[in-house]
């Protein structure tokens, strides 16, 4: 899919270009764990703007990406799946992935959403709704400020160990009151 990089090719810059059926390739002279830590406020702003191009049917095109890692070997990241190409439409109109701090945001959102599917801990981060889902402040904090792995993740113990004994305090999402039967003693 992608042709290797020379080193006389590479710039500190994400270099973005299309392909004849419409997808965006995006070659980055660095892994995505050297991707500067973003504002949590931003992070925030990607989430909501991801979550309002679903609802609106954005669902934006395909886009693939390289990363070149000090040793010269690569990593490539493609997204085809329909709500990645949304949620990476909306943070490019939102913040522009074709420079680091935009392209980071999206890692970082693209990121935290295989962090909330994968870890059950982050459950009482969230509140679901019928139109989405609210983020506790401490975990978009931990989100925007931790490193990626080199394949683009979080490490979810040390997105954990960023939050510590706060995580256990900060419940979105509390508990349902146990059910009582019609005048059964409390």
């Amino acid at each position: 899919m992608f042709a290797p990089m020379e080193p006389a090719e590479q710039s500190p810059r994400v270099r973005v270009g299309q392909s004849a059926d419409g997808t965006f390739v995006y070659d980055l002279d660095r892994s995505p764990e050297l991707l500067p830590a973003v504002r949590g406020r931003d992070l925030e702003a990607a989430w909501d703007a991801a979550r309002e191009a679903a609802l609106s049917d954005r669902w934006g095109a395909p886009r693939c990406f390289r990363f070149l890692r000090s040793d010269g070997s690569v990593t490539d990241l493609a997204l085809a799946d329909r709500d990645a190409r949304c949620w990476a439409g909306a943070v490019d109109r939102l913040a522009g992935i074709g420079t680091c701090y935009g392209l980071s945001i999206l890692l970082r959102l693209l990121a935290l959403v295989a962090l909330l599917a994968e870890a059950p801990w982050t459950a009482a981060m969230v509140r679901l709704r019928r139109d989405g889902a609210e983020l506790h402040p401490l975990l978009l904090r931990a989100a925007a400020q931790a490193s990626l792995t080199d394949d683009a993740r979080f490490d979810a113990e040390a997105i954990r160990a960023r939050l510590g004994p706060l995580a256990s305090l900060a419940v979105l999402n509390p508990p349902a009151p146990a059910a009582r039967l019609a005048g059964a003693p409390p």
